[in-house]
């Protein structure tokens, strides 16, 4: 049995999917590179490193409308992001974040960061000892425009603690 031709529906397929594979490789080509990357989170980790001004670098690396998530349910704004993370620096004053690696997927930017610091009195339930802490973060950043319009992260905090209760 021989097939019919279907010429509407052949012309109709062709004028969806020649587009889409179109698109698509649209979309490959300007993909990030990893150095592009890194640059657009830069900022974003600067503006968590004591010394530097919170509002000015995540608003250079995050869009006017973005959210800063510890979990699926717990999003917050820019101005209250800016305070906690003024807040921590107040308790670890010499904090330092540093990326380590990054991996682009999409449009997202995958962030294995470190963070080390001493806090400058009692921090997560330990009292104040003099010791240092050094973590690991893995950040999740949505990109638009060149710029983060969402951010889920995950830090050790727990480990913190351990370092510093540890005898």
């Amino acid at each position: 049995m021989k097939a019919t031709p279907r010429p509407r529906s052949c012309a109709l397929l062709v004028s969806i999917v020649i587009p889409a594979v179109l698109a698509v490789s649209a979309a490959s080509a300007e993909r990030l590179t990893e150095p592009q990357a890194r640059a657009i989170v830069a900022p974003f980790y600067a503006a968590l490193n004591a010394g530097a001004d919170v509002a000015a670098q995540l608003g250079r690396a995050t869009a006017p409308s973005w959210t800063s998530c510890g979990g699926n349910d717990d999003c917050r704004p820019l101005d209250v992001v800016v305070g906690s993370v003024s807040a921590l620096r107040k308790t670890v004053p010499d904090l330092k974040w540093e990326i380590k690696d990054v991996l682009v997927a999409g449009d997202r930017i995958i962030v294995r960061g470190e963070a080390t610091g001493t806090p400058s009195g009692e921090f997560s339930g330990v009292v104040y000892g003099g010791k240092s802490f050094r973590i690991m973060s893995v950040d999740v950043h949505t990109i638009d425009g060149g710029r983060i319009v969402r951010s889920y992260h995950v830090e050790d905090w727990r480990g913190a603690a351990r370092q510093l209760a540890a005898r």
